[in-house]
């Protein structure tokens, strides 16, 4: 049986994660504000080097076992270093505590085994069950539920991490098992050989994994920004007419009310040609801030032009929706902007209407919604009226003529 020479995959694979980490190196110069990139970028140029000096030093030269216990050290650091970027792209608190200790760990019992006590045997056990731990504890942090195509990328590098796991522990069971004697970190043998060789390949894939998470994370980011108002923050106009589609699909298939919501703000020009612009953005941010508040996760806030904005609340009656939009209404109109010395209070007036008498075609729910808001103005601004209210003063006004 041909094995393959373990220096040679040592030294294919440094070169590899060097590749890797200059590779990411440039990545994440051009990823914005996603952490864990640049933690990942020296978890691989640590691997590299840890690789490179294990390799370089077996010669039973002056100093060769301080030259292992460093370049294994050196893994160790690089696969904490991607626990710890795991967290940051996550957007969690990053648990250097439990990464230095590991490192710590690690560095002590390669010192104790290779440099005070020698025991080749020994030291490559405690190795093997060490890197497992972690390796278990990247592979926990990445097989969680979270949203696709970002899960895809997840479960990739999670379940090459559980591969690594089970490499280390069937590594470290079976040097637990076999004769001291019959160990030899560089000796060709089919332990050393497999294990090496599964274990760089698998962390190639780890690697090409983040890359991959990296990837999708970049496109949601991109279709978030195409898809929000860059002032507000809320859905823009062609979000929402896209979550419209979306939602009529769904109220056919289940027999459910689609109701909307038209708001605009009260004199906003007056107050933009008053107290600027700054004032302007801040006034509408802030109502921005109250309707996510309000909103439950199946609704759809969006600015759709200008002053004027528009909430879709799927599984909801008129008057549901109109209760919905005192509630609203009342919460920002108690809010108190301090601009300069002067405190200002800002209304909305609101237009509500459902799909029950109109049906589910966006563009007919927004116009008599919009028909809705607009007697909200005529009638003195600061309320909110609902279509089917508005049909029956005019159903009224026509008899009362004729």
């Amino acid at each position: 049986m041909v094995l393959l020479d373990v220096r040679t995959i040592m030294v294919i694979f440094a070169m590899l994660a060097f590749m890797f980490f200059c590779l990411l190196e440039l990545a994440g110069l051009h990823v914005g504000n996603i952490r864990g990139v640049r933690q990942w970028a020296v978890a691989n140029l640590c691997i590299s080097l840890g690789m490179s000096l294990a390799y370089f030093y077996t010669l039973a030269t002056p100093g060769h076992d301080w030259a292992i216990a460093i370049g294994a050290t050196s893994i160790a650091a690089g696969v904490s270093l991607q626990f710890t970027g795991i967290q940051a792209f996550k957007e969690e608190r990053s648990n250097w505590q439990i990464a230095l200790l590991f490192v710590g760990v690690f560095f002590c019992q390669n010192i104790w085994f290779g440099v005070i006590h020698p025991d080749i045997h020994s030291r490559a056990i405690a190795n093997s069950f060490l890197l497992a731990l972690i390796f278990a504890a990247c592979a926990r942090a990445l097989l969680i539920r979270v949203d696709t195509p970002l899960r895809t990328a997840y479960w990739f590098t999670g379940l090459s991490f559980v591969v690594l796991t089970i490499v280390m522990l069937i590594r470290g069971i079976r040097m637990w098992l076999s004769p001291e004697a019959s160990y030899a970190l560089y000796a060709n043998m089919p332990l050393n050989s497999v294990s090496f060789f599964i274990s760089c390949m698998t962390q190639l894939c780890v690697t090409f994994g983040f890359l991959l998470m990296l990837n999708y994370r970049l496109i949601s980011d991109l279709n978030k920004i195409a898809s929000r108002d860059a002032l507000t923050g809320a859905l823009n106009r062609r979000r929402l007419e896209e979550e419209a589609i979306r939602l009529k699909t769904r109220c056919i298939r289940t027999g459910e009310a689609l109701a909307i919501m038209v708001i605009d703000i009260d004199h906003f020009k007056s107050i933009n040609d008053r107290f600027g612009h700054s004032a302007g953005d801040e006034i509408l941010r802030r109502l921005t801030d109250v309707a996510h508040k309000s909103i439950r996760p199946d609704d759809y806030f969006a600015r759709y032009g200008g002053d004027e904005f528009c909430m879709l609340l799927s599984s909801t009656t008129e008057s549901e929706a109109w209760e919905l939009a005192e509630r609203l209404r009342q919460a920002y109109t108690q809010m108190t902007f301090k601009i300069g010395k002067e405190s200002l209070h800002v209304t909305v007036s609101i237009g509500v209407a459902d799909s029950a008498s109109i049906g589910l075609e966006f563009t007919a729910l927004f116009a008599v919604a919009d028909q809705a808001l607009y007697q909200a103005k005529q009638e003195g601004r600061n309320q909110v009226v609902s279509y089917s209210g508005l049909a029956k003063n005019l159903s009224g006004n026509v008899q009362c003529f004729s």
